[in-house]
C-alpha cells in the first residue's frame, strides 16, 4: 500500500520530495497528484518527482479514460496505484478541494521521514 500524504502548501510537498529523497527514497517512487494538469505538472516539475501518467495505465485504461470526467481520471490512477475504490473515491474528493496528493510507493518507513 502506498504512503499517501495531502498538502495544500504546495511548497511544503516540494521540501518533503527533498527529505524524502536525502533519505534515500528513490525518485522512481515519488508521485504528485492534483485535480489541475498545469498545476501537478508545475508541482512535480519543481520536486522533480513523478506524475501518474500513461506510463502507469494501460491501453484499455487510456481509451476509457479519454471519454471520462477528471473525477473519474483521477479515481482510475488513485486505483491503479494499489488503492481501494473506497479509498480512491476519498481522495479523489480531497482533490476537488484543491489539495495535492503526494504519493510514495517504498517499502521504507516514508512516516517517519516527513
Amino acid at each position: 500500500m502506498p504512503f499517501v500524504r495531502e498538502y495544500t502548501n504546495d511548497e511544503q510537498l516540494v521540501k518533503d520530495v527533498q527529505k524524502l529523497k536525502e533519505n534515500g527514497i528513490d525518485q522512481t517512487d515519488v508521485y504528485v497528484l492534483s485535480h489541475d494538469d498545469d498545476r501537478t505538472e508545475r508541482i512535480a516539475s519543481n520536486a522533480r518527482a513523478n506524475t501518474i501518467g500513461f506510463s502507469e495505465q494501460d491501453v484499455k485504461n487510456f481509451l476509457s479514460n479519454m471519454f471520462n470526467q477528471k473525477g473519474d481520471e483521477l479515481r482510475t490512477k488513485l486505483q491503479e496505484m494499489g488503492f481501494s475504490e473506497e479509498e480512491a473515491n476519498k481522495y479523489e474528493e480531497d482533490l476537488d478541494e484543491g489539495k495535492v496528493l503526494l504519493i510514495v510507493n517504498s517499502n521504507q518507513a516514508v512516516s517517519t521521514i516527513i
